[in-house]
């Protein structure tokens, strides 16, 4: 047998190798996985992603980083309504961005690169934004207040992409609904929340590995031109699809969602020096969680799988903290009903929709 320091794993770390990194050991052993940020302390941090990014921006405020939040709460609304209504649970009241199609889609908006044509849906005598329909439980009263608060919104967006140090975004799915007439994405399928579905119209559409490598793509390279200091940390949701409209059983169809984003991502972080990726499908996924961080639907995840995952992003645990009147209590997967409210999934909705 050849001298092991002749080959090209003979000056590998053991991290490289799965007998010594992984072997007989449980994700709180597994110190290597990720490499804290440097200066991470004084980056300006946003976040945007999948329902499971929501647990960043907590996690931030735990530790009295700084957490963009450009977009806040009128004045009276308490902690517990404004968090209800999507503020504060990301850097932009945007709602879940699922797919890498609507977060490239957000940013041209935002910087007047495109328009939207079916940009409000109705339900019944309520007005929805049909890019963000979640964030306003049952809706507005007319067509104008949602044009104007969009419009508000967008600034905020475009104000975060020029400011942020440190970009956060989780994605979540392939799986989306798009407007044949513009190709605009929608977060979820007409009429789960608001607006009609009309074949004719909405199609579905499983976005694929080069559509999301060109999307990204396109992201990174307009952020570069407007904020040459921004670096991006791309993760992947470890949350399964909660519905599919393919053919497949949907765990094979989470599978291949799951697969296609986590090659992406990697493929992408490897390729450009300003990205990175951080591991939390593979902390909750991965063999030695041994499935220990999934509620009984194998789905939802437990405080201490999203804990585990802040581990192993800020290194030690957040110091106690006293919240002041004005900030909303920190809230785990253990007292949030996920089946209920913006802040959880508009996608756990299509569960309910049809029975």
């Amino acid at each position: 047998m050849a001298d092991a320091g002749t080959t090209p794993y003979g000056s590998q770390p053991d991290r490289a190798f799965w007998r010594r990194a992984v072997s007989g050991k449980v994700v709180a052993d597994l110190s290597e996985l990720f490499d804290t940020l440097p200066q991470f302390r004084q980056a300006k941090f946003a976040t945007a992603g999948s329902c499971f990014a929501q647990h960043i921006g907590r996690h931030l405020r735990a530790r009295n980083l700084t957490f963009l939040d450009y977009e806040k709460p009128p004045h009276f609304l308490n902690p517990t309504q404004a968090s209800a209504l999507g503020y504060g649970v990301y850097s932009c009241r945007y709602g879940n961005i699922y797919t890498a199609r609507q977060l490239w889609q957000l940013f041209q908006e935002a910087f007047d690169l495109r328009h939207p044509q079916q940009a409000i849906w109705r339900n019944h005598a309520r007005y929805y934004d049909a890019l963000r329909p979640g964030v306003q439980e049952n809706g507005f009263g007319a067509e104008a207040e949602v044009r104007a608060l969009r419009k508000a919104h967008l600034k905020a967006v475009r104000a975060l992409f020029t400011d942020l140090d440190i970009f956060v975004f989780t994605l979540g799915l392939t799986e989306a609904w798009v407007d044949t007439r513009d190709g605009t994405v929608f977060p979820i399928a007409p009429g789960v929340i608001a607006g009609t579905f009309a074949p004719e119209i909405h199609q579905f559409h499983n976005f694929r590995y080069p559509e999301i490598m060109e999307d990204l793509s396109n992201l990174l390279d307009a952020l570069a031109i407007i904020n040459p200091k921004a670096r991006v940390v791309l993760t992947v949701s470890p949350v399964p699809l909660a519905a599919t409209a393919t053919k497949d059983h949907v765990l094979v169809a989470s599978t291949h969602s799951k697969a296609t984003l986590r090659a992406v991502a990697g493929d992408i972080a490897n390729d450009r020096k300003n990205v990175v990726y951080f591991p939390a499908y593979e902390v909750i996924t991965g063999h030695p969680a041994r499935h220990q961080f999934y509620k009984d639907d194998h789905r939802s995840i437990l405080s201490e799988g999203v804990d585990e995952v802040a581990r192993h992003f800020f290194g030690a645990p957040p110091a106690p903290k006293n919240l002041s009147s004005t900030e909303a209590p920190a809230r785990t997967s253990e007292n949030i009903d996920d089946t209920t409210g913006y802040e959880h999934c508009e996608e756990s909705l299509l569960d309910r929709s049809e029975k």
